[in-house]
């Protein structure tokens, strides 16, 4: 199966885990500039030079040989659940993509059909009710995580856990795991722990929000947005991700986590 998912500067200074809606183009962005000295012009996850990625065949071998050996800093970001769930409904579901379209291409009239989420029409415009509608939508994620119908789950709403298991299956270390709520933290954490080509300071760094503008401006607290059924639904999608990482299942308003990540715990439990 090797690294899927995994990212490595030129310069094989550090080695990172993408997880989707997760601080990704952000984090990109500065492993590319602590390379080249700049940002890549454009969204990080189409570069297709500048950087080694697992999804490139030039990148595999290189990819492989670093992590099995474990020559690099190894880290991943994660996200409070409810938040993330909550980001991904509103970029690939609500939102009009890049290219125009919606996501997937059928994917929301399926959605509006078959668990009847309404999403502001057919270009996004229109007034709906968020709330109905992302409540909705969580049904359809679990389903598609329990039970993978009516389609296999997307990358966007499935576990954080299940995406950072992949790397210690197959043989990675994690040397780090950095929280988006406590990001500048984390990442200069990162940064100390390695040499790079170029000195990155995250303070004049932008954020690299990608899925900014694509969709609907959110209307509501984070918290209006789970009801019991709803934060029943998300648990059971996300017990390993809410435990492992340290996020408060019982408060959806408090996206801190309450605890530090023990690491020997993750590599255990995700290792498997």
């Amino acid at each position: 199966m090797g690294f899927p998912g995994t990212w490595m500067t030129t310069s094989q200074s550090i080695v990172y885990r993408v997880v989707p809606k997760c601080a990704c183009s952000t984090i990109g962005q500065i492993m590319y500039f602590s390379d080249h000295g700049r940002y890549f012009d454009g969204d990080i996850h189409d570069a297709r030079d500048g950087m080694h990625k697992w999804a490139m065949d030039d990148s595999k071998e290189l990819i492989e040989a670093n992590v099995h050996d474990h020559r690099s800093f190894a880290f991943t970001c994660v996200r409070n659940p409810y938040a993330r769930i909550l980001s991904s409904f509103f970029d690939k579901i609500c939102g009009i993509q890049r290219n125009g379209k919606r996501y997937r291409g059928n994917l929301v009239p399926q959605l509006a059909q078959t668990y009847g989420v309404s999403v502001g029409g057919e270009d996004g415009s229109e007034e709906f009710d968020q709330i109905a509608a992302f409540r909705r939508f969580v049904l359809f994620a679990r389903d598609t995580i329990r039970f993978r119908k009516p389609m296999d789950p997307d990358i966007h709403w499935s576990a954080m856990s299940g995406h950072i298991s992949t790397f210690i299956v197959n043989g990675g270390t994690y040397d780090r795991i950095i929280w988006t709520e406590a990001f500048n933290d984390g990442m200069q954490q990162v940064l100390d722990a390695v040499e790079t080509p170029h000195q990155v300071v995250l303070d004049e760094v932008p954020r690299f929000n990608e899925s900014a503008g694509h969709g609907p401006r959110r209307a509501h607290p984070v918290e209006d947005y789970f009801d019991d059924l709803t934060m029943h639904l998300v648990y059971e999608m996300y017990k390993k991700d809410f435990e492992l990482f340290r996020y408060d299942f019982e408060n959806p308003s408090n996206r801190a986590p309450d605890g530090e990540i023990d690491l020997d715990e993750v590599h255990a439990i995700l290792g498997d």
